[in-house]
């Protein structure tokens, strides 16, 4: 269904939705591992709760996730250990990897094609991904996953786009975008917040690099760090009276 839109075209505003009903299926397509549960874990583990079936398609290896001056070749199998036993602790029951070099994703036609094809092979009512009009965004990686990802949904739900990929054309309900500045979708993660953190503490080659956490020993950095997603997730849920949130901008699709 098409939208109003005002006369400079942009669609008008509509109100702060909150708690959407668990969807059958839902996939949160995301540049990284780590990402999915960094923005979306809390949602994901209380629809897997609920009886959802959830995915996570990871776009690229995540080899460059180190601060080493020399490439470390286990670090692509140690970063897809790491996104499978977190999303386990969520309670996500598949995760897809398309191993694209990390840090030169691009919006390819190839990779349409393979989002299309997990699309039309999972049909999800909800599609989640990077908010790729998100300003000053730094990381090509997030703003090509994001914009791969919108193409793909527009794609996949015309029967004549690659009509050899999948059980046919699918249209999902939803495209939420995460890492927006205009959130109108609020998911209340309250009752899943420390399972979000448990799984993110699962990414252990991320633990200097992004959490902050210097090793084992580390007790102070390892609270410091579940307080600032704490914080991170009360921002989230203040603006829809809230007090933790995950936040979304919904797309018509």
């Amino acid at each position: 269904m098409n939208r109003a839109v005002g006369p400079d075209g942009l669609a008008a505003p509509r109100e702060q939705a909150i708690d959407h009903d668990p969807p059958r299926t839902a996939l949160a397509i995301c540049a990284h591992p780590d990402d999915p549960d960094f923005f979306a874990a809390g949602t994901f583990a209380k629809w897997a709760s609920a009886g959802t079936e959830c995915v996570y398609a990871v776009c690229t290896d995540g080899s460059l996730g180190a601060w080493e001056p020399e490439a470390r070749p286990e670090l692509t199998a140690q970063r897809r250990e790491e996104q499978v036993a977190a999303a386990a602790v969520t309670g996500v029951a598949d995760v897809v990897f398309l191993d694209r070099p990390d840090g030169f994703l691009v919006n390819s036609l190839g990779l349409r094609r393979d989002l299309v094809a997990l699309l039309r092979e999972h049909r999800p009512q909800i599609v989640m991904t990077h908010d790729p009009w998100k300003r000053w965004r730094l990381h090509p990686d997030h703003r090509e996953c994001g914009f791969a990802a919108c193409d793909a949904v527009a794609t996949a739900r015309e029967a004549l786009a690659w009509p050899d990929t999948g059980a046919g054309p699918h249209r999902p309900e939803g495209l939420w975008l995460f890492e927006t500045e205009s959130p109108d979708q609020f998911e209340d993660v309250s009752a899943t917040l420390e399972l979000k953190i448990a799984a993110l503490l699962e990414h252990r080659s991320q633990w200097v690099t992004t959490l902050g956490i210097n090793d084992d020993s580390d007790a102070a950095g390892r609270v410091e760090f579940a307080e600032r997603m704490r914080a991170w997730a009360h921002r989230n849920g203040a603006p829809a009276g809230l007090a933790a949130a995950e936040s979304f901008r919904r797309i018509d699709v």
